[in-house]
C-alpha cells in the first residue's frame, strides 16, 4: 500500500478534549450524576498495628443522615479469588472489612453511609474505635529485610579491590507521594448481579478484573468507567481498598454509594513512591573507566504485600563495565503498600548512580560528560543485546551545546552573583520501552466520520489527542471527523495507563484498526464498477479528507461517503491490535535522555533556586510535539519536586503521617518552576512498534532530581546524598 499521508501526527495541535475541561464538562470519577446515590465516608485506624477491640456507633448513627455504619463485625464475607487479571498482587491483599486486624495506621476499619455528604462526614468522626495496640515497626533503617533479589556479572568484588580509584557512597531517598490533583473517587452500583462503578483509574480492565475477584462474580458482571483522570502520576495503577469499599457499601444498602477520600486519606489510601537506603561501591581506572559497581538497595514495602519496582536495570547497563553485583531487598513495615510513581525505580537508580557518577569525575578532574562519554556500552551488556537505538552521544552533544556547558566552571565556589552561588549539573537518564497486548475498534460512518474506541485512560499526557492523531492520519480523514472513546471496560482491552507504554500498545492497535477499515473502503471502491477507483490497484490509493483517490491521479477518486451510500453500507468495522513479538527480544529496547540544571544557592541561608533546566531526549518518534513539551515541563516540575521539596514524615510511634496535607507536604509551585527547554531528537524505532515510539511520561522525569544535585555541588562544593536537599544540609 502506498504510505498514507501524515498531517496529524508530528503536528503541534491543542487538546481534542480541552474545551471540555476548561469549561467544566469533563466529567470525573465523583462527578458523575448517578440516580439514588447515597455518601460514605471511611473510618481510618488510628494504630499502626494492632487488633479492634469495639466499635461503638450509636452517636453516629443517631446523627441525622446516617443511615449504616459498616465494619468487620456486620460486613458480609468476600471470597478475594486470586485473578491473573487483576491490578493487584494475588494472595495477601488488604481485605476490607473482613477481620479485626488493623495492618497500617489509616487502615479502613469501617465506613458511613448517609444521605448527605456532611452527614456521613460528621457520623465518621462520631464513630469509636478501640484498639488493643502493638508497637508498629515503619522505619526502614531498623527493620529485618526481606531475602534480596541479586544479579551479578564477571566479579564486582575483585573489581573493586583492584580498581585505581574506589568510592563507597550510601544514598537515601525519601518517601513520596503522588498528590494529583483530582483526589480519589468511586461511585458504586449493583443492578442484581452486575455492578457498575465510576472510578479513577488508570487500568479499567485490572480494576474490572480486580472487583470480579474479590467479590467472587465474572469480569463480564463488572463495568468500570472512567473517561478522565485529574492526574495520577501511577497512584491509580491498582484499585485500591477505598473501591471495594463502595462496592460492599453498595450491595449492603441495595442503592449506589459514592465514596471520595479527603487530601489527608490519599497519603494511607493509595500508594507512595518508597523510600530507600542505597550503598553503591564503584572502582574505575584513572582515566575513568569503570571496573566494577557494587549495588545494594532496601526498600520500603508492607506487611501483607511485597511491592517492587524496576531498579536494577540502569545497574547494569547503562554504562560499560565488567563486573556488576546487585542486592534489592524489600523491608516488610507497617504501612499501606507502596505503588509506582512516575519515573519507578529508574528514577531513584539514576539519583544514585548519577550523583556517583559526578563525584568520580570530579574527583578524577575530568568533565562529567567526558566521563559518561568514555563508558558507553557498544550493547546491553546485560543481556549481550543490541540496542534499537541508543542516542545518549547525541543527546550529550545537543544538550551541552544549547544549555552553553562550556560556561561551566568545573571547581565548585567558583561563580557567584552577590549572595548567590550559581552552579551547573547534568545526568544521563533512561528508561524501558515497554509495550503491551492491546485492541482497539475503529468503525467508519456512513456520513464520513470515524469512532476509534478502547479501554485505555488519559490522566493528562493527552491519550484523547494522540489516538485521535494516528486515527485520522491512518483513515485519511481530519482531525474533527475522528471521535476517539476511552474509559470504559466495554471497550477493546488495553494494558495499564502507566510505563509510558499507551502510546506504543494502544496506539499501534489504533493504527492496525484504522488501517483495516481504511483497505476495506479501498478494497470495496476498487472492486465496484460503479466507483472511479473501479479496477485501481488498492496499493496506488490513499486517502486525503476522507477522500479516496489514485496517488499520482488525484482526479481519479470519491470520498467515503459516497462509497458508503452507493453500497448501501452504515459503517465499515474492524478489530485493531497489536502485541509483542512471540520468543526472545531481539533488541534492548530504552529511550535515553540527557538533563540538564543550572541552580543558585543562597551562601548564608541555604536556599536553593532553580533557575533553568534543559532536557534532551532521544524518545523515537513524536506523535505530538505539543503533548511532548508539556510532558516534559510535568516531568521535570515533578523532578524539582523530588530534588527540594517532598517528603512524607511518619512518627514511628504510631505509624502516623505527620505532614499529610498540601501546607506542608510540599510540591513545586509556579514560582518554584525555572525556564524550561526541551528537545527531541528527530527519529523512530520501528524495532519497538509499528508507530516506532518509545513512550515519554517515564523519561522525562528521570535524571531531573541528580542533575540539580549535581548543580548545587558545583555551587557550594557540598555533596548531598539524601533526598530532598534541604537548607540544613547546605549549612
Amino acid at each position: 500500500m502506498s504510505p498514507q499521508p501524515q498531517a496529524a501526527v508530528g503536528a503541534p495541535l491543542s487538546r481534542v478534549d480541552g474545551r471540555l475541561k476548561v469549561t467544566g464538562k469533563a466529567l470525573y470519577a465523583a462527578e458523575h450524576d448517578v440516580d439514588g446515590v447515597v455518601y460514605a465516608v471511611i473510618v481510618d485506624s488510628g494504630i499502626a498495628r494492632g487488633r479492634i477491640t469495639s466499635i461503638d456507633t450509636r452517636a453516629a448513627l443517631a446523627h441525622p443522615g446516617v443511615l449504616r455504619v459498616i465494619s468487620h463485625r456486620d460486613a458480609p464475607k468476600l471470597p478475594y479469588r486470586d485473578n491473573a487479571g487483576s491490578n493487584n498482587p494475588p494472595g495477601r491483599r488488604l481485605r476490607v472489612f473482613q477481620d479485626d486486624r488493623v495492618l497500617f495506621h489509616g487502615q479502613p476499619v469501617a465506613v458511613v453511609v448517609a444521605t448527605t455528604l456532611q452527614a456521613a462526614q460528621h457520623g465518621a468522626s462520631l464513630v469509636e474505635v478501640g484498639y488493643d495496640a502493638e508497637r508498629p515497626s515503619t522505619d526502614l533503617r531498623e527493620a529485618e529485610a526481606d531475602e534480596p533479589t541479586r544479579y551479578a556479572r564477571g566479579d564486582a568484588e575483585a573489581g573493586l579491590r583492584s580498581a585505581a580509584v574506589r568510592m563507597d557512597l550510601t544514598y537515601r531517598t525519601a518517601r513520596n507521594h503522588h498528590n494529583p490533583m483530582e483526589p480519589h473517587a468511586t461511585i458504586a452500583r449493583w443492578s442484581g448481579p452486575r455492578l457498575t462503578v465510576w472510578d479513577k483509574t488508570q487500568w479499567v480492565v485490572g480494576t474490572q478484573n480486580e472487583l470480579a475477584a474479590v467479590f467472587g462474580i465474572p469480569a463480564q458482571a463488572v463495568r468500570v468507567i472512567s473517561p478522565f483522570v485529574g492526574g495520577a502520576f501511577g497512584s491509580g495503577l491498582r484499585c485500591w481498598p477505598h473501591v471495594v469499599v463502595a462496592a460492599l457499601a453498595a450491595r449492603v444498602m441495595a442503592r449506589p454509594v459514592k465514596v471520595v477520600l479527603s487530601r489527608r486519606q490519599m497519603y494511607f489510601g493509595t500508594g507512595f513512591r518508597p523510600s530507600y537506603e542505597y550503598r553503591l561501591r564503584l572502582g574505575s581506572d584513572r582515566r575513568g573507566r569503570l571496573t566494577a559497581m557494587a549495588h545494594e538497595m532496601d526498600a520500603e514495602t508492607s506487611s501483607y504485600e511485597k511491592f517492587t519496582e524496576t531498579i536494577m536495570p540502569a545497574g547494569q547497563m547503562l554504562y560499560s563495565m565488567p563486573n556488576v553485583s546487585q542486592a534489592y531487598r524489600t523491608v516488610p513495615l507497617d504501612v499501606n503498600t507502596p505503588l509506582w510513581m512516575r519515573g519507578p525505580g529508574f528514577a531513584t537508580a539514576s539519583f544514585v548512580i548519577e550523583s556517583a557518577m559526578d563525584e568520580l569525575a570530579h574527583q578524577l578532574g575530568l568533565d562529567p560528560i567526558e566521563l559518561r562519554r568514555r563508558n558507553e556500552p557498544a550493547e546491553d551488556e546485560s543481556n549481550g543485546l543490541p540496542f534499537s537505538t541508543r542516542r545518549l552521544r547525541e543527546c550529550y552533544t545537543v544538550g551541552a551545546r544549547e544549555f552553553g556547558w562550556d560556561r561551566r566552571r568545573p571547581e565548585p565556589r567558583s561563580r557567584r552573583e552577590g549572595d548567590w552561588l550559581i552552579g551547573m549539573g547534568m545526568a544521563a537518564g533512561l528508561y524501558e520501552t515497554q509495550r503491551n497486548t492491546a485492541q482497539a475498534r475503529a468503525r467508519l460512518n456512513a456520513d464520513g466520520t470515524a469512532t476509534v474506541e478502547a479501554a485505555a485512560s488519559d490522566m493528562g499526557p493527552g491519550t484523547y489527542t494522540s489516538q485521535t492523531q494516528v486515527a485520522a492520519d491512518a483513515l485519511g480523514l481530519t482531525m474533527g471527523a475522528v471521535t476517539f472513546r476511552l474509559g470504559d471496560s466495554l471497550f477493546p482491552p488495553t494494558p495499564p495507563h502507566g510505563g509510558s507504554m499507551t502510546m506504543a500498545s494502544v496506539g499501534s492497535a489504533v493504527l492496525d484498526g484504522c488501517d483495516q477499515v481504511r483497505q476495506q473502503a479501498i478494497k470495496l471502491a476498487v472492486e465496484d464498477r460503479r466507483s472511479p477507483l473501479y479496477g485501481a490497484a488498492a496499493q496506488d490509493v490513499v486517502v486525503r479528507d476522507g477522500r479516496m483517490h489514485v496517488k499520482d491521479d488525484p482526479a481519479r477518486g470519491e470520498t467515503y461517503r459516497q462509497l458508503l451510500a452507493r453500497n448501501n453500507r452504515t459503517h465499515l468495522e474492524a478489530l485493531g491490535a497489536f502485541s509483542r513479538p512471540s520468543g526472545a527480544e531481539r533488541h534492548s529496547f530504552y529511550a535515553y535522555n540527557a538533563t540538564f540544571a543550572e541552580v543558585a544557592v543562597d551562601a548564608t541561608l541555604g536556599l536553593v533556586r532553580v533557575r533553568r533546566m534543559l532536557g534532551v531526549y532521544d524518545a523515537g518518534r513524536i506523535i505530538s510535539p505539543k503533548l511532548a513539551h508539556s510532558q516534559a515541563i510535568g516531568g521535570i516540575v515533578g523532578g524539582i519536586g523530588t530534588a527540594l521539596l517532598e517528603h512524607t514524615v511518619t512518627d514511628h510511634r504510631d505509624g502516623r503521617i505527620v505532614n499529610a496535607n498540601l501546607a506542608d507536604y510540599l510540591v513545586p509551585v509556579n514560582a518554584d518552576v525555572p525556564d524550561i527547554k526541551t528537545i527531541y531528537l528527530d527519529g523512530e524505532d520501528r524495532e519497538a512498534d509499528p508507530l516506532g515510539v518509545k513512550g515519554l511520561g517515564e523519561l522525562v522525569h528521570i535524571g531531573v532530581a541528580p542533575a540539580i544535585a549535581n548543580a548545587v555541588f558545583n555551587a557550594t562544593g557540598r555533596r548531598i546524598r539524601e533526598l530532598p536537599i534541604s537548607a540544613e544540609a547546605l549549612l
